[in-house]
């Protein structure tokens, strides 16, 4: 890990779960990180909590709607003046809404594609492009996929979602495929966790309180699963991440997969 202490790393989606799980394990391990999310504030909080900690790198919050490329484009510009480049992207910034294939809403459908593929694409061209700029060419790209990315399951809430994740999986070795046909080093990596306890289901049950009852049910069908098994939490995730970037240059993790001892598939 000693040769990544000093470099930058950009955190998508860090407010919360998962990304404030990774920005945090990274900072501490003696990297400048930079969180952005819509919910700034959050990783302003973190930032400031991280200040005086040993060892540690620094944190910067950034202010970004995924769902907006104008938003995505300015703030690489600022990244861009600010640390000429970044080293590491984790693109973790996701969402899933409970909007099934026969009565799914447009919007929601809409949103989980502008997130979780589009905002993931943009990020990685203007990651690439920075990395391309400033001559490096032994960064990382992480894509938290999901293990929903790899399978289909039998609820209906989630198979838009798991759409999405499967064109996760498949951009991230079609990336690798174009990085290894310009002989560059730049590694890419889809990390793909299983059930992880995070405020993500809760959220998307809320959401569903609108919708019917057959949606309702699926619903709780899930968290009645997840509250059976022991479920992987936001550090696990973060110590994998950890995993990724510290193996030998040589070595290119292209899929890690990780899931509760306990989870069925």
């Amino acid at each position: 890990m000693e040769r990544w202490r000093g470099r930058t790393v950009l955190v998508t989606g860090a407010s919360a779960g998962i990304g404030y799980a990774i920005a945090q394990t990274l900072c501490r391990s003696g990297m400048n990180v930079i969180g952005c999310a819509r919910r700034s504030e959050k990783v302003q909080q973190l930032a400031a909590s991280m200040k005086g900690t040993s060892g540690a790198g620094s944190m910067t919050a950034l202010k970004c709607d995924f769902y907006k490329e104008e938003e995505i484009l300015a703030m690489f510009e600022e990244i861009e003046v600010k640390f000429k480049h970044v080293d590491i992207l984790v693109n973790n910034a996701g969402l899933g809404h409970a909007d099934d294939l026969i009565t799914g809403r447009t919007d929601k459908w809409k949103q989980m594609l502008d997130v979780n593929i589009m905002a993931l694409s943009i990020c990685t061209r203007e990651a690439l492009r920075l990395m391309r700029n400033a001559g490096v060419d032994d960064g990382h790209v992480i894509n938290l996929n999901s293990t929903a990315g790899h399978s289909v399951g039998s609820s209906p809430v989630s198979h838009f979602y798991t759409g999405t994740k499967h064109m996760v999986t498949a951009l991230t070795k079609a990336l690798n495929s174009e990085l290894r046909q310009r002989k560059s080093k730049i590694r890419v990596t889809s990390l793909s966790p299983g059930i992880v306890d995070t405020e993500f289901a809760d959220v998307r049950k809320a959401a569903s309180d609108q919708q019917n009852e057959d949606t309702k049910k699926h619903l709780e069908q899930f968290h009645a699963y997840r509250d059976s098994v022991q479920p992987l939490t936001s550090q696990d995730i973060a110590d994998a991440v950890l995993y990724i970037v510290g193996v030998p240059p040589h070595v290119n993790i292209r899929e890690l997969t990780l899931a509760p001892t306990d989870q069925a598939v």
